[in-house]
């Protein structure tokens, strides 16, 4: 009775056995190799699979995702004979969990080494100022290479990324020290740019305001010429319509001499012929203004001034 129970344990272990076995469930985005003894049978996708327990085994379970492996920096040798060192990123994918699993031992360990290779063959044909500017160009030319070796391994890469470049520790130093410089001389632009820009401004600030003076003096001379002429007209009105006589005009004259007199920088006058036969009417009307009887009789010795006297002429005596 103990022996039969033996055996029925015995075989319920072993069923249960064979159900794990048998049943074999795949993750998505990943893939299974399934041998037979020894020999590949086939890939299992994701879901639910069916094997043959104790006969057919799963060897490896490949992860079908894009992958990102960083690879540690590098000493790459320039055409110019100088050591940096380069730090890669791969970015890659399997396509062909077969041939990734049968085509290379180890697929992680011979991209890198294949990068290094590539690398050292890309960087040795340029000097060190191309590889620290032409990083597209290097990226793309290995990328072409590592895609067209990786391929018959089931492998597609994706993208290729240098992280770093770092030169020697004294190229470093000249490098800044030319960067330096470059910034001062751009500072140094850029501020001759702004004393020029700002100078340019007040030129033209300074212009613009003497011409809007000179239009406001032009607007004021003109405004004045224009007041003068009105108060001209307006006097010549109004002695027109007064009708002023030849008195009155020498009145006036009279009362504009010290107007001409006025200023420091008078020098010579100019006296019109004309004023003579002015100051004589003139001086005959204030000679009769000034005589005590109002100019009757006996009044052209005392009321005379030195004004008619030029006027005088001593008549011929007749015997």
């Amino acid at each position: 009775m103990d022996a039969i129970i033996i055996v029925l344990v015995i075989l319920v272990v072993l069923v249960v056995i064979a159900l794990v076995q048998t049943i074999q469930v795949i993750q998505q985005a990943s893939a299974a190799i399934v041998e037979r003894f020894g020999r590949y049978t086939r890939t299992l996708n994701a879901g639910l699979n069916i094997v043959v327990p104790f006969i057919d085994r799963i060897r490896n379970r490949i992860d079908l995702r894009e992958q990102v492996v960083p690879f540690p920096p590098q000493p790459v040798i320039t055409q110019d004979n100088l050591v940096v060192n380069i730090d890669t990123v791969i970015y890659y994918q399997v396509t062909d969990a077969r041939a990734a699993t049968y085509e290379v031992s180890n697929y992680i360990q011979a991209i890198e080494q294949l990068t290094v290779t590539t690398l050292r063959n890309i960087i040795g044909g340029m000097d060190l100022e191309r590889t620290l500017t032409s990083r597209e160009e290097i990226n793309a030319a290995l990328r072409g290479v590592l895609d067209e070796a990786t391929g018959k391994w089931g492998i597609r890469v994706n993208r290729v990324e240098l992280k770093a470049i770092e030169p020697p520790t004294s190229i470093q130093d000249s490098m800044e020290k030319q960067m330096r410089a470059d910034r001062d001389k751009r500072a140094a632009i850029l501020q001759a740019e702004g004393v020029r820009q700002s100078e340019i401004l007040q030129a033209e600030g300074a212009k613009q305001s003497e011409i809007l003076r000179a239009e406001g003096d032009a607007k004021a001379a003109a405004l004045r010429a224009e007041g003068e002429a009105q108060a001209i007209r307006t006097v010549f009105e109004a002695i027109h319509a007064g009708d002023a006589d030849q008195k009155l005009l020498s009145y006036q004259y009279v009362q504009m001499l010290p107007k001409i007199a006025e200023g420091d920088a008078n020098k010579l006058w100019i006296v019109p012929s004309e004023i003579g036969e002015a100051l004589k009417g003139l001086g005959g009307n204030l000679n009769k203004l000034a005589s005590p009887n109002g100019g009757n009789g006996g009044g052209d010795d005392a009321g005379s001034s030195a004004l008619d006297k030029p006027a005088r002429r001593e008549q011929p005596r007749i015997d």
